[in-house]
């Protein structure tokens, strides 16, 4: 019990004293968080909103399939991304294998399904009523979907909270394309998992400890957005 509290007291030491490693790696964390989300919420939210307003032949496959890609594995997808840019793949020449950018990559092939399908049931949440009356008034359609849309907003940010949440937590993928170099790619996902492995457990204590504070800042930020 001691050694847990005494490990406490050094991890908020290293937090208070901005200790410059454990900073280093709570800013690169925050920042291939925040691009994969964007990147994510402007590809995958329009491509969810495309799938709920139009029918096609094969749409409910569809859903099922990105609905059980919620569950999708991390090392699955830091295989797949692996093999796409290692030198010996066909992304190679891009240059991505163990940088940031091959991260981003990796979570938002992860994010990807979470996006669409809780931007599908979302917008599938909304009142047809309301489209209905709407049109009846005499609005476009693209009028109607745009009132679609507003109305899910909130369920819509709730997705992008998942997204970020599934995204900053991950470890599997960062650690097989990041490769967890010191100073380059070490993530606080990949940095406890090898600072426990070493013993340094008041290191990882305090890494721990950013994360959750990243992790519920961000969607303390977000709730507040969505209830206002």
């Amino acid at each position: 019990m001691n050694e847990i509290i005494n490990g406490l007291i050094q991890a908020i030491e290293l937090i208070v004293t901005l200790d410059p490693e454990v900073m280093d790696i709570a800013l690169l964390t925050l920042r291939i968080s925040i691009a994969s989300i964007l990147i994510t919420s402007l590809i995958f939210i329009p491509t969810g909103s495309f799938i709920h307003f139009h029918e096609f032949w094969g749409k409910r496959w569809l859903i099922n399939v990105i609905q059980t890609l919620f569950a999708l594995p991390t090392v699955v997808v830091g295989l797949l991304v692996f093999l796409l840019l290692s030198r010996a793949g066909p992304l190679g020449f891009l240059g991505f294998f163990f940088t940031p950018a091959g991260m981003v990559i990796g979570q938002v092939i992860l994010i990807a399904p979470i996006m669409t399908g809780l931007t599908i049931s979302a917008l599938s949440g909304v009142d047809k009523t309301i489209r209905d009356t709407i049109v009846s008034l005499g609005a476009t359609e693209f009028q109607a979907i745009r009132a679609t849309i507003k109305e899910a907003r909130y369920a819509i940010l709730a997705a992008i909270i998942t997204g970020y949440s599934r995204g900053i937590s991950e470890v599997g993928a960062a650690m097989m394309i990041g490769g967890n170099i010191r100073g380059h790619t070490r993530v606080l996902t990949t940095a406890i998992a090898l600072e426990t492995s070493m013993g340094n457990i008041e290191f990882s204590l305090a890494l721990g400890i950013i994360l959750m504070s990243l992790a519920f800042v961000i969607n303390i930020i977000l709730n507040r957005v969505q209830q206002r």
